[in-house]
């Protein structure tokens, strides 16, 4: 039996396990790359670790998502980044030289390796067939130890595409209609590998876009095969010594194959509020639209940013749309100033920002009171935009470019205009000037620590057993976003007392005050949460502050990859209805107790959830492995680590 390209990967890099599905391994990462939200927490828990460099072939370290300077902590935080790099063996990405991902993509990204970001956008990478893998900050400190990456052997599923892409349609409608069929849900421990003859007419940033987004399905990661287009790819990165030829075998077998015709794809749009809410853009035409965001880390190529460009080339943006540009990257900035496409942006009345995540998290741009926001970027959570009324809908850079000039969403096949011949370029505009390596003299590096930087806090060991209080009771699809906030509460990110204030506060103000009472008064607190909770940003922060705060279980549904092993990570122990049905018995200031918690997990044992309040009492299950129930019971890896030093 043949091999998926998946597995030819994973088993050349396994070192705990066998290749086995739906069993734990341990791969070993041969890059990491963290941005500036998450990365400070994993530098300080890296430096927690006591080594003098990192193990990788290679990490980076980027500033893209908190460089709006307004307060002294996120350039505090900016320039602790860049002298923890100096010192440990880590590339520095300056701020303004591009979001992580395309940058990364650009002028990192191997075919054949394996990338480890804190950032769960990193599958990214999957473009330039890499197993590129998003996890938490904790995760990728150890990676940059030398530790090995724990994941469950995934399910493969091949997304055969035939066809070609018609015109005004773009792979971005490729990724909504993935979403559309596979949903934001139930897609835990699976990867998405693309095959099919219609790949061959997508280019690698087409196809990044593709691999970017299935992160909103929940999969592991999704990969395209490395083939001529990736060699072309690389060699216009002066990179091409980087490529090598890699595909599954022509006769592997896959644990589920999806067709899709390329050619009878149209414009689609996710509607509010989750990517996973598909339409066609002809069922929401004539909707008037306030503002157009174009760029993050899903559609700002040079080939994206270009289609947009010839689309307003000699044209002016509709007199109620605010419309806003951010690049990938300085290279694309570059490269459209250098042929005139950038000018001719300009006339038409762009707001060009600055190439960073910005509007995507929210922390610059918010769009007005109940405004229509369409955004080629791919989330659209309640709030993230910062304006909690807003409705944000995420569209294709063609499916902008008509909003741009119609002032409503329009389906940009309807627009009578010819659609921009864009051809990749055989020489990208090289310069890594704002990427600065690390130093040749580590020990004359002195780590700069603003006051807003704090000690990593660590967790006490379970206790025997839990005598909580339900602090909140969270619906279905609860996101990483709504329990802590992205936009400028991000600044916050090193000061987990200051950031835990804002724990749910999109959802429900008065938590952390409950939380708080909770805590003093020497109780626990457990969260309830519905259908795939933690979904969205690997931020580890969400399974962090609520540690701090006292949490010492989570109840849910089911549950999202990413947070699953950052609760775990943590010390928190996410448990699963036996029963969904018992769900709707518990209310938020319900006491629960979890006799001799402790005392089972050790032992692989059921577990019971007594709710005196109620006078009811539940079977719940926990999925862990042993070496997960070894970091549960410790108090969480840090904990795990200082008792074993």
């Amino acid at each position: 039996m043949g091999k998926t390209l998946t597995q030819k990967i994973l088993e050349k890099q396994l070192v705990v396990g066998q290749y086995e599905q739906g069993k734990e391994i341990g791969i070993r990462i041969d890059q990491t790359l963290t941005q500036d939200a998450t990365g400070t927490m994993a530098y300080l828990q890296f430096e927690a670790m006591g080594l003098n460099r990192v193990k990788t072939d290679l990490s980076v370290s980027y500033v893209d998502h908190n460089t709006i300077q307004i307060g002294f902590e996120n350039a505090d935080d900016h320039r602790y980044l860049q002298t923890v790099a100096a010192k440990y063996g880590i590339y520095y990405s300056r701020a303004g030289n591009g979001i992580c991902h395309q940058v990364h993509l650009e002028r990192f990204g191997k075919p054949g390796t394996t990338l480890l970001g804190s950032d769960s956008h990193t599958p990214t990478g999957g473009g330039i067939g890499q197993i590129a893998i998003g996890a938490g900050g904790l995760d990728v400190a150890l990676a940059m130890a030398g530790e090995p990456f724990y994941l469950t052997c995934p399910r493969v599923i091949k997304i055969n595409l035939t066809g070609r892409l018609q015109p005004w349609v773009s792979s971005k409608d490729v990724i909504l209609k993935i979403l559309d069929l596979f949903t934001t849900k139930g897609n835990v421990g699976c990867v998405f590998e693309y095959g099919g003859p219609g790949i061959e007419t997508l280019t690698v940033p087409e196809r990044a876009t593709i691999t970017n987004m299935g992160a909103e399905c929940g999969v592991t990661t999704s990969i395209f095969p490395s083939d001529d287009e990736t060699r072309k790819f690389l060699a216009a990165q002066s990179r091409e010594n980087d490529w090598q030829e890699l595909s599954a075998d022509p006769d592997a077998e896959y644990f589920k194959i999806v067709d899709i015709n390329l050619s009878e794809l149209v414009p689609l749009a996710s509607t509010p509020h989750s990517p996973g809410n598909i339409s066609t853009v002809k069922e929401l035409e004539g909707l008037e639209v306030n503002q157009v965001c174009v760029g993050s880390c899903t559609n700002s190529s040079f080939r994206d940013l270009m289609v947009v460009a010839e689309s307003l080339k000699g044209k002016r943006v509709h007199p109620h749309v605010s419309f806003v540009l951010a690049p990938g990257s300085r290279q694309v900035v570059n490269m459209l100033a250098r042929n005139g496409s950038l000018a001719d942006l300009i006339e038409c009345g762009v707001r060009l920002v600055e190439n960073a995540c910005g509007f995507c998290i929210g922390n610059s741009q918010s769009p007005q009171s109940n405004a229509v926001s369409l955004r080629t970027s791919n989330r659209n959570f309640l709030g993230r935009s910062g304006t909690k009324d807003a409705n944000v809908y995420l569209v294709s850079p063609e499916t902008a470019a008509a909003a741009i000039l119609t002032g409503k969403i329009t389906d940009p096949r309807d627009m009578k205009m010819p659609y921009p011949n864009v051809e990749m370029p055989d020489k990208f505009a090289v310069d890594d000037s704002m990427i600065l390596p690390p130093s040749d003299n580590p020990d004359n590096i002195e780590i700069y620590r603003g006051p807003n930087i704090g000690e990593p806090p660590t967790n006490d060991a379970m206790p025997e057993s839990i005598n909580g209080i339900v602090t909140i009771v969270a619906g279905d699809y609860t996101t990483t976003d709504h329990i802590i906030p992205a936009g400028s509460r991000m600044k916050y990110r090193s000061n987990v007392p200051k950031y835990s204030e804002f724990l749910f506060e999109v959802v429900d103000p008065d938590f952390y005050h409950r939380a708080r009472e909770i805590k003093e008064s020497g109780r626990q607190n457990v969260i309830v949460g519905g259908v795939s909770y933690g979904q969205g940003s690997s931020r580890e922060h969400a399974a962090l502050c609520p540690m701090y705060m006292g949490v010492r279980a989570v109840l849910a549904k089911s549950f999202e990859r990413i947070h699953t092993a950052n609760l775990i990570n943590f010390g928190i122990v996410p448990l699963t209805f036996k029963n969904e049905a018992d769900f709707a018995t518990i209310q938020q200031g319900n006491n629960l107790e979890i006799p001799d918690i402790r005392e089972k997990i050790a032992h692989g044992k059921p577990l019971q959830v007594k709710n005196t309040t109620q006078g009811v009492e539940y079977e719940v299950e926990y999925d862990l492995s042993e070496r997960a129930s070894e970091i549960v019971l410790a108090g969480g890896m840090l904990s795990l680590i200082k008792n074993k030093a």
